[in-house]
Protein backbone atom coordinates (compact mmCIF):
# COMPACT_ATOMS: atom_id res chain seq x y z
CA UNK A 1 0.00 0.00 0.00
CA UNK A 2 0.98 3.42 -1.28
CA UNK A 3 0.98 6.59 1.11
CA UNK A 4 1.72 9.96 0.72
CA UNK A 5 3.18 12.24 3.20
CA UNK A 6 2.23 16.14 3.88
CA UNK A 7 4.65 18.26 4.66
CA UNK A 8 3.40 19.01 7.79
CA UNK A 9 3.95 15.16 9.32
CA UNK A 10 7.56 15.47 7.83
CA UNK A 11 8.17 18.42 9.80
CA UNK A 12 7.67 16.77 12.97
CA UNK A 13 10.42 14.39 12.45
CA UNK A 14 12.71 17.23 13.25
CA UNK A 15 9.94 19.34 16.38
CA UNK A 16 11.07 18.71 19.52
CA UNK A 17 8.41 20.32 21.07
CA UNK A 18 6.46 17.87 20.26
CA UNK A 19 7.93 14.52 21.38
CA UNK A 20 4.68 12.64 20.69
CA UNK A 21 4.15 13.26 17.27
CA UNK A 22 7.79 13.44 16.63
CA UNK A 23 8.00 9.65 17.73
CA UNK A 24 4.74 8.59 15.73
CA UNK A 25 6.58 10.82 12.75
CA UNK A 26 9.78 9.08 12.61
CA UNK A 27 7.84 5.41 13.64
CA UNK A 28 5.80 5.68 10.37
CA UNK A 29 8.64 7.60 8.04
CA UNK A 30 10.74 4.73 9.07
CA UNK A 31 8.27 2.01 8.18
CA UNK A 32 7.26 3.65 4.81
CA UNK A 33 10.74 3.69 3.89
CA UNK A 34 11.54 0.12 4.80
CA UNK A 35 8.71 -0.69 2.77
CA UNK A 36 9.34 1.71 -0.30
CA UNK A 37 6.14 2.71 0.19
CA UNK A 38 6.23 5.92 0.85
CA UNK A 39 5.46 8.87 -1.85
CA UNK A 40 5.93 13.01 -1.58
CA UNK A 41 5.68 15.39 -3.89
CA UNK A 42 7.71 18.30 -5.48
CA UNK A 43 5.67 20.70 -3.60
CA UNK A 44 6.33 18.36 -0.60
CA UNK A 45 10.42 19.00 -1.00
CA UNK A 46 10.04 22.26 -1.61
CA UNK A 47 7.77 23.01 1.68
CA UNK A 48 10.01 20.89 3.65
CA UNK A 49 13.06 23.15 2.37
CA UNK A 50 11.67 26.26 3.51
CA UNK A 51 10.06 25.51 7.03
CA UNK A 52 12.89 23.86 8.29
CA UNK A 53 14.62 26.54 7.08
CA UNK A 54 13.11 29.11 9.08
CA UNK A 55 11.51 26.91 11.72
CA UNK A 56 14.64 24.98 12.72
CA UNK A 57 17.27 27.13 11.48
CA UNK A 58 19.10 27.36 15.36
CA UNK A 59 19.36 23.59 15.35
CA UNK A 60 20.25 22.74 11.47
CA UNK A 61 21.84 24.27 9.40
CA UNK A 62 21.65 24.82 5.66
CA UNK A 63 23.81 22.09 4.61
CA UNK A 64 21.42 20.07 6.94
CA UNK A 65 18.45 21.47 5.65
CA UNK A 66 20.28 20.11 2.31
CA UNK A 67 21.03 16.41 3.03
CA UNK A 68 17.55 16.34 4.60
CA UNK A 69 16.01 17.10 1.72
CA UNK A 70 18.19 15.07 -0.41
CA UNK A 71 17.37 12.23 1.47
CA UNK A 72 13.76 12.24 1.43
CA UNK A 73 14.06 12.77 -2.18
CA UNK A 74 16.11 9.66 -2.27
CA UNK A 75 14.15 7.68 0.13
CA UNK A 76 10.83 8.49 -0.77
CA UNK A 77 9.30 8.70 -4.48
CA UNK A 78 8.91 11.92 -5.75
CA UNK A 79 5.68 13.26 -8.11
CA UNK A 80 6.29 15.92 -10.31
CA UNK A 81 4.40 18.95 -10.35
CA UNK A 82 3.10 19.65 -14.32
CA UNK A 83 0.56 21.61 -16.06
CA UNK A 84 -1.97 18.21 -15.95
CA UNK A 85 -1.70 17.97 -11.90
CA UNK A 86 -1.81 22.02 -11.65
CA UNK A 87 -5.46 21.61 -14.08
CA UNK A 88 -6.60 18.45 -11.76
CA UNK A 89 -5.86 20.29 -8.61
CA UNK A 90 -8.04 23.67 -9.84
CA UNK A 91 -11.10 21.37 -10.80
CA UNK A 92 -10.66 19.63 -7.07
CA UNK A 93 -10.50 22.49 -4.94
CA UNK A 94 -13.29 23.70 -6.91
CA UNK A 95 -15.59 20.67 -6.53
CA UNK A 96 -14.54 19.78 -2.54
CA UNK A 97 -14.21 23.87 -1.86
CA UNK A 98 -10.44 23.38 -0.92
CA UNK A 99 -7.60 25.36 -0.85
CA UNK A 100 -5.62 24.96 -4.30
CA UNK A 101 -2.37 24.13 -2.23
CA UNK A 102 -4.64 20.88 -0.45
CA UNK A 103 -5.75 19.89 -3.54
CA UNK A 104 -2.29 19.61 -4.78
CA UNK A 105 -1.44 17.30 -2.41
CA UNK A 106 -4.40 15.39 -2.77
CA UNK A 107 -3.88 15.03 -6.82
CA UNK A 108 0.37 14.58 -6.38
CA UNK A 109 -1.28 11.21 -4.17
CA UNK A 110 -3.59 10.20 -6.10
CA UNK A 111 -1.10 10.26 -9.62
CA UNK A 112 1.54 8.71 -7.62
CA UNK A 113 -1.17 5.97 -6.76
CA UNK A 114 -1.11 6.42 -2.83
CA UNK A 115 -4.33 4.60 -0.77
CA UNK A 116 -3.11 7.02 2.01
CA UNK A 117 -2.63 10.82 2.77
CA UNK A 118 -1.10 11.35 6.06
CA UNK A 119 -1.53 15.16 7.19
CA UNK A 120 -2.63 17.25 10.03
CA UNK A 121 -4.95 19.44 7.61
CA UNK A 122 -7.60 17.88 5.93
CA UNK A 123 -10.63 16.00 8.10
CA UNK A 124 -9.38 12.66 9.25
CA UNK A 125 -11.14 9.38 6.90
CA UNK A 126 -12.11 11.91 4.01
CA UNK A 127 -12.08 10.03 1.07
CA UNK A 128 -11.21 11.70 -2.31
CA UNK A 129 -11.61 9.13 -5.15
CA UNK A 130 -9.43 6.05 -4.16
CA UNK A 131 -7.22 8.51 -1.72
CA UNK A 132 -8.22 8.41 2.67
CA UNK A 133 -7.12 10.99 4.28
CA UNK A 134 -5.26 9.98 8.06
CA UNK A 135 -4.04 12.47 10.55
CA UNK A 136 -1.46 10.14 12.30
CA UNK A 137 -1.41 12.36 14.78
CA UNK A 138 -5.38 12.11 16.00
CA UNK A 139 -6.41 12.13 19.44
CA UNK A 140 -1.51 13.11 20.28
CA UNK A 141 -1.24 15.73 22.08
CA UNK A 142 2.57 17.41 21.82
Amino acid sequence: MLCFFDTNVLIYLFDKDSPNKAAVARQLYSRLVREKSGLVSVQVLQEFFVTLSKKFAVTLSPDDVEREVRDLSALLKVIETDVALVLDSVTLSRRYTLSFWDSLIIQAALRGGASVLYTEDLQDGQVFESLTVRNPFAGIRG
